[in-house]
């Protein structure tokens, strides 16, 4: 049984991210193969990058910063549920990688993005460059164009054949990747 930890990006007030987070949950909950827990940067509330020491030496001096490197170090792989702003992924998402470094290696990542038109996928684009340079590797994307009509009126996320269909093939490359890349930790 692989170790998933769903990451909630977003930190806004009213934010949906918690509602699409909860759905993928249901769905990796679902699939044996995988333990899942929930991260919420916004319950987590990381501030600012604030260690002296540059994340490879993991010479961490804050208690946040520990109980973060705990928390991701011993996930097996990782599913981000990001919004996408102006174009572009959240600042708390950027935090959150940045304080850590061989915590993410050779860990794959799955991403469920949402949005208007592009379905965060501008987002999506601009994140891969900084999770190659964490030496993660993208295991599938399920971009979610509109995300508000799948909102019904008590804001639960109804996702259609075809999201569901994405999401299924997501967890099986993670559940592919995760053992490969074990290899390499």
């Amino acid at each position: 049984m692989f170790n998933l930890k769903i990451i909630i990006a977003s930190t806004r007030p009213g934010r949906k991210g918690p509602a699409i987070a909860q759905w993928i949950t249901d769905v990796a909950t679902a699939d044996a193969r995988f333990s899942v827990t929930v991260l919420d940067l916004a319950t987590i509330n990381l501030p600012f990058l604030d260690e002296p020491e540059h994340p490879r030496s993991q010479k961490y001096q804050h208690q946040h910063t520990k109980d973060w490197s705990a928390a991701i170090g011993g996930a097996d792989a990782f599913i981000f549920v990001m919004p996408e702003y102006n174009h572009g992924y959240v600042a708390p998402l950027k935090n959150a990688l940045d304080f850590l470094f061989h915590e993410w290696a050779h860990k794959p990542v799955g991403l469920v993005s949402y949005g208007g038109v592009a379905g965060g996928t501008r987002a999506v684009q601009l994140l891969k460059p900084v999770l190659a340079g964490l030496r993660m590797t993208t295991a599938g994307e399920v971009p979610i164009p509109f995300f508000a009509k799948h909102l019904d009126p008590n804001g639960v996320f109804q996702p259609n054949d075809e999201l569901t269909k994405s999401a299924g093939g997501m967890l099986n490359a993670l559940a592919k990747w995760s053992p490969v890349l074990a290899q390499l930790r």
